[in-house]
């Protein structure tokens, strides 16, 4: 069972790389795998201006030391010049406390300058990848663009390719069936000139040419010798004065009765 399970999920892979292969567009692939740069580009400018913003944010704190410890030494100063020591004491030691914030500002300033000085450059090299994939991006699309209209020119030249294919069995089918159709009427003419077909328009009893003339001929053959008979029964009777007329046989019997 894990063998077969291992094939059919190989061969379902298959299937799937396949179907993907041939949906997959190489211009759409380029332009998102840009698109996605850019966002990495733009990703990069925000933490650029996040770093300058953190630095103007101590640097503003900085300033703010700064006169802090100025305010603090001239309150030592006059506090000292008073007489009053401890006073001037406290105030030495909140300059000392601002001193010591200001030297750690100025080590935090320093490494956010240093991390925005590496992101400008990152940015600025990623920059120029950014717009070298661009202009490849556009040559690959262009050459493939090219090429596949260079295929489907062929393909249209030389009849090949689905479309194609499918046109040139069409035509191929309405041929066969244009042959089969001429060879049907050469037959049934060929047929028709040797007699084979009857005339279907006239109405007859079923019978043949050699049927017909055999009932004429068997017809007349009758006739004849009835003819013949009634000849020699003229001949042996009284006469032909004495032979009733057609059509008054009729009355003759009526008188002969009376």
């Amino acid at each position: 069972m894990p063998g077969l399970a291992g094939r059919m999920s190989t061969v379902i892979k298959a299937k799937v790389s396949r179907l993907l292969d041939r949906a997959e567009d190489p211009g759409e692939t380029l332009d998102y795998g840009y698109q996605k740069q850019v966002e990495l580009l733009q990703n990069v400018k925000k933490g650029i201006a996040d770093v300058v913003t953190s630095k103007k944010r101590l640097q503003m704190q900085t300033e703010k030391l700064q006169q802090q410890v100025v305010k603090l030494d001239t309150q030592a100063r006059q506090a000292l010049a008073a007489g009053n020591e401890e006073l001037a004491r406290t105030a030495l030691e909140r300059k000392n406390v601002a001193q010591t914030e200001l030297q750690s500002l100025d080590t935090q300033i320093a490494q956010l300058e240093q991390q925005q000085q590496q992101l400008t450059e990152n940015e600025q090299k990623l920059r120029a990848k950014i717009e070298a994939f661009r202009t490849k991006k556009e040559v690959i699309k262009a050459q493939y663009s090219a090429a596949e209209a260079q295929v489907r020119i062929s393909e249209a030249a030389n009849g090949v390719g689905e479309q194609m294919a499918d046109l040139g069995l069409a035509i191929q089918r309405a041929q066969d069936k244009t042959e089969n159709m001429k060879a049907r009427a050469d037959a049934v003419a060929e047929l028709e000139a040797a007699g084979t077909f009857e005339d279907l328009t006239q109405l007859g009893d079923g019978q043949d040419d050699i049927d017909r003339q055999l009932a004429e001929l068997s017809s007349g053959t009758q006739v004849d010798a009835e003819l013949d008979k009634m000849k020699a029964e003229l001949g042996s009777g009284s006469g032909a004065a004495d032979a009733p007329a057609l059509g008054q046989g009729g009355g003759a019997e009526k008188e002969s009765s009376q």
